[in-house]
């Protein structure tokens, strides 16, 4: 598995991470997973503290523990569940941060966070705030860099002039295109790594039925499946059509099987043509953001 920088830190990551997300609720297969993952050459493991309640971050914590010095973790801090457990709300306060990334280091039973991210963010947000509790962090020890998760530019370009964020995580595939427009060449002049999400597309760009999807028509799901379907291997050819632009880091990857990281691994064995991912790219015309710009 091929590994590329952070951001300008020096951090390396392999090209394929996991999102931990997708796990379930056994420990003993979540453990076989995420091992074997490692075996296989995955160093990136990606979760948030608002799944399963904190469960998630527990899970890989356990999981991880015995090889932690040989791995990046990453987790998510903003969304704080309610005391009645009803639900969540957005919560982005240096106070919350502070308070939370404690709980989290218990959960993945580790006394540093590789990459803590803000799991989401709007215009509005207290980001000056925000910012101040990660350095923090960061001086105490307690977390090595911070990013955040959003596709809104209006956000990133705040974020780009005010932090030193090594990293934005968004959603990017070849049915949702829309950071091309203008967020992945903003943060490739501003030397910040680009994580993506949505990879696969919630799995149409391999075996799942068709349906609308952020913008695309029904129908128009179904060409793109039919071309991609004539290349040597849809998920490497998923996977390095976002992987060609040189600020993506990584492509995380929601899987929950061994069978499903085994298909994974061995499609990066497959090299897909330039000239197939152009094509690739022609079938649809690219999607833009409509909001937040």
């Amino acid at each position: 598995m091929k590994v590329r920088t952070l951001g300008n830190t020096e951090i390396e990551v392999s090209e394929i991470s996991i999102g931990c997300m997708s796990l379930g609720n056994d420990q003993s297969q979540n453990t076989s997973l995420l091992r074997s993952a490692y075996d296989f050459g995955i160093n990136f493991f990606d979760t948030a503290d608002l799944y399963d309640k904190g469960w998630n971050e527990k899970s890989i914590g356990k999981a991880l523990s015995p090889i932690r010095d040989k791995v990046i973790l990453a987790t998510k801090v903003g969304n704080q569940w309610r005391s009645d457990g009803s639900g969540w709300d957005w919560n982005p306060t240096k106070k919350y941060i502070l308070q939370a990334v404690d709980d989290s280091l218990k959960r993945l039973n580790t006394d540093y966070i590789d990459l803590y991210q803000l799991h989401g963010g709007t215009i509005e947000d207290p980001i000056d705030e925000t910012i101040e509790a990660f350095e923090l962090l960061k001086e105490q020890g307690k977390i090595r860099e911070y990013g955040i998760s959003s596709i809104r530019p209006n956000v990133i370009r705040e974020w780009i002039k005010k932090s030193n964020m090594v990293s934005v995580m968004m959603q990017y595939s070849l049915l949702d295109r829309r950071p091309e427009e203008e967020c992945l060449d903003l943060l490739k002049a501003s030397k910040i790594s680009v994580l993506t999400r949505g990879s696969l597309a919630k799995g149409m760009l391999i075996d799942k039925p068709s349906k609308g999807y952020v913008g695309y028509s029904k129908d128009a799901v179904e060409k793109l499946q039919h071309g991609i379907k004539q290349t040597k291997n849809p998920i490497s050819s998923s996977l390095q059509y976002i992987l060609q632009h040189p600020t993506v880091s990584s492509a995380v990857v929601g899987i929950r099987t061994l069978e499903q990281l085994s298909s994974v691994i061995n499609s990066q064995e497959i090299e897909i043509t330039s000239e197939s991912l152009s094509l690739l790219g022609e079938i649809l015309e690219p999607n833009f953001y409509s909001d937040h710009r």
